[in-house]
């Protein structure tokens, strides 16, 4: 039986007020919460109460939290706290910008130097995080946050260590190829992630789409990430495992960005570029100097 949501008024999790209630999916509801200790506004991600007594559940929940918690960068958003009673939340930072997503739907346009700047802030951010042992694997417009020229990296829920995984970790779309086939996954895979973040964010279409009936009515939606089985999810479904994506550089002109991005989503992990050679590209589009030269 579904629960509703918490009501604006309710203490969901001690010391938290709900203001309103902003998102629910599949396993999970995001709140807009008055933090009594903090005395100011937070971002409550909770279980949905008919659900709190799923382990898996559960576990997710709290892995996030506690690496949220773990992490500290400026294009990262900030995990406060994860609690365990009465429900598994994570208390996170309030993010006052909108998402990639909303500004990309609402027709806005941005440079090739700004776009150059969002790679490079994209790049520090999963640079950081694969230094703390994790990938992220489920990067999309919907799961950036901009404001004031910065973009934070939000939803860390299918985040895991490199190595091998399930076919179909992550969200169909946006996967990388390694990623709904199944299989050993690295770093080039959210090196993926930047190049269809960075694709859409430039044609104001994603790279891939993956019909509408092949899912199930029942899975994640938007923001909580998915892992869908190869049993009921053949392979062939993954418009990224049938061919590669829209060629820019032939497409809208050779820019250093088009190719960026065309690298970024070579169907081959091995022939994408590293993290480290995707910064060192974005800083001369976004026209910033080298590491080498910054301190002349």
């Amino acid at each position: 039986m579904r629960a509703a949501p918490h009501s604006p008024g309710a203490e969901p999790v001690q010391g938290y007020t709900v203001i309103e209630h902003l998102a629910r999916g599949r396993r999970l509801d995001v709140y807009d919460v008055w933090s009594a200790e903090r005395g100011c506004r937070c971002i409550l991600k909770a279980i949905r109460p008919e659900r709190a007594h799923e382990a898996e559940a559960r576990a997710t929940l709290l892995e996030e939290g506690r690496l949220l918690e773990s992490l500290t960068h400026p294009h990262i958003v900030r995990g406060y706290e994860t609690t365990l009673e009465p429900m598994p939340a994570i208390v996170m930072e309030t993010l006052p910008g909108e998402t990639l997503a909303h500004m990309i739907e609402s027709g806005a346009e941005a440079t090739e130097g700004e776009l150059g700047h969002l790679a490079l802030q994209l790049g520090s951010a999963i640079r950081y995080l694969h230094a703390n042992g994790a990938l992220h694997l489920d990067l999309k417009p919907s799961n950036v946050v901009a404001m004031a020229g910065q973009a934070k990296v939000i939803d860390l829920s299918v985040a895991r260590a490199p190595g091998l995984a399930p076919a179909g970790v992550g969200t169909p779309d946006y996967m990388a190829p390694e990623q709904a086939r199944g299989g050993e996954l690295g770093p080039p895979a959210d090196v993926w992630g930047i190049g269809v973040v960075l694709f859409e964010a430039l044609t104001g279409a994603p790279a891939f789409e993956v019909e509408a009936d092949a899912l199930d009515p029942g899975e994640d939606e938007p923001g909580e990430g998915s892992s869908l089985g190869t049993d009921e999810h053949p392979d062939e479904r993954y418009a990224q495992l049938e061919g590669r994506a829209q060629r820019l550089a032939e497409a809208r002109g050779p820019s250093l960005l088009a190719r960026l991005i065309d690298d970024c989503l070579e169907p081959d992990a091995a022939g994408r570029p590293t993290v480290a050679e995707l910064l060192e590209r974005a800083e001369r589009i976004a026209g910033v100097p080298g590491p080498e030269r910054r301190w002349a």
